[in-house]
């Protein structure tokens, strides 16, 4: 069954009660048995709901997995990760990534004392020598956010396996349709759902997808037991945007070409950060093992202040100031003072987050109307 087919039909039946052709929200929190432990496979909505289920199941077959496990948000889904690990163990994650995702690991699980190393996961060199006998993850994001740097999965995934370590790929930025990290080696696939899955900017959802089934059953034991799930009102938004997802992300991809080539012929701005560019050091990696660039770009401003930051920020109509991306709309934001304020600015600096990066989430609008919002909002620096 290929992607498009897999996102409008892939664990997905008519009701069996009514027939009805959408997935039913079952609101419900209990279910009837007809004697103690004898159930229709459902007894608690914690541990089990219909609704769930088949999203689960969806989310599994566009990964090319086996399982899939749903949360309350992305963070809550990497909380379960987290969770699989012991005091003392040790993480490596790529230095560029999510502030959400460096706070949890840093605020949160070293005080349990689970250490988190943040490296330059695009040199497996750095990542040989950092392994030890107490590493027991490898934390991946590809396109990083927000530089959009390239991992090779594959590559430290061998690395990985050669040393017995789990590894885990924040698919978030490109989406299933774009690239299937389980494919490449990846013990675990991450998702924020609230962000290309759903699609809409209207709920608020993270899943996990892998192919084993002993590490399946450790992370459901885990979303059972700590109970960070998703309502059913919530799995029914991210199954119904699931069904235009390929549609979405390959209009936004589009968009984004066309917008990243307007920004590094601008004169306002300078380091356009977009891996569709043959300059980008990982385009020839992401070639391989993307199907297109994204829908993310971005981009530095010649004067590197925040005050001009703030001018184009400001300066936007059809582009909306806001967190989170993947939505059909177009989002612009500022990752030093939104996403990423969490990470301490020195660290920032040595990946490149400057005060006056600006990130911009492409959407599905015009590409034309896009191009002219950021020109007049570039034309008052």
């Amino acid at each position: 069954m290929k992607f498009g087919t897999k996102v409008i039909h892939a664990g997905v039946e008519p009701d069996p009660t009514t027939g009805a052709v959408m997935t039913p929200i079952y609101q419900t929190s209990t279910y009837a048995q007809e004697a103690p432990g004898k159930h229709k496979g459902f007894e608690y909505a914690r541990t089990q709901n219909p609704t769930r289920t088949v999203l689960e199941n969806n989310l599994a077959a566009l990964e090319n997995g086996t399982a899939g496990i749903c949360f309350g948000s992305g963070l809550a889904a990497m909380d379960a990760i987290l969770k699989l690990l012991n005091p003392g163990d040790e993480i490596i994650s790529t230095n560029d990534l999510y502030g959400g995702s460096y706070r949890l690991m840093v605020r949160v699980y070293e005080r349990y004392g689970i250490k988190a190393h943040f490296i330059d996961l695009s040199d497996t060199r750095k990542l040989e020598k950092k392994i030890n006998k107490n590493t027991k993850l490898i934390w991946m994001e590809t396109p990083t956010n927000p530089m959009l740097n390239i991992i090779d999965i594959k590559a430290v995934c061998e690395v990985a396996q050669k040393h017995k370590i789990w590894t885990c790929v924040d698919n978030t930025f490109a989406s299933p349709y774009l690239q299937t990290p389980l494919d490449l080696g990846a013990d675990i696939v991450l998702h924020s759902a609230t962000k290309y899955l759903g699609g809409h900017s209207d709920v608020v959802l993270g899943a996990l997808i892998v192919k084993d089934e002993k590490l399946a059953e450790e992370l459901y034991f885990l979303q059972n037991a700590s109970g960070a799930v998703p309502g059913p009102q919530d799995c029914f938004l991210v199954l119904r945007g699931i069904k235009t997802l390929h549609l979405r992300v390959e209009r936004a991809c589009k968009n984004a070409k066309k917008i990243a080539k307007f920004l590094q012929s601008h004169p306002k701005t300078k380091n356009v950060y977009y891996p569709g560019f043959k300059e980008h050091p990982g385009h020839e990696i992401a070639k391989a093992q993307m199907r297109d660039y994204g829908g993310m770009v971005s981009f530095d401003l010649v004067r590197d202040t925040f005050e001009d930051a703030i001018r184009v920020l400001s300066g936007t109509k059809v582009f909306t100031l806001a967190e989170s991306l993947g939505g059909v709309e177009s989002l612009i934001g500022h990752p030093a003072s939104m996403t990423h304020a969490s990470i301490p600015k020195p660290e920032r600096l040595k990946v490149g987050l400057t005060d006056s990066l600006i990130r911009l989430s492409v959407g599905v609008e015009d590409v034309d109307d896009l191009i002219a919002d950021l020109e007049e909002a570039l034309v008052n620096l």
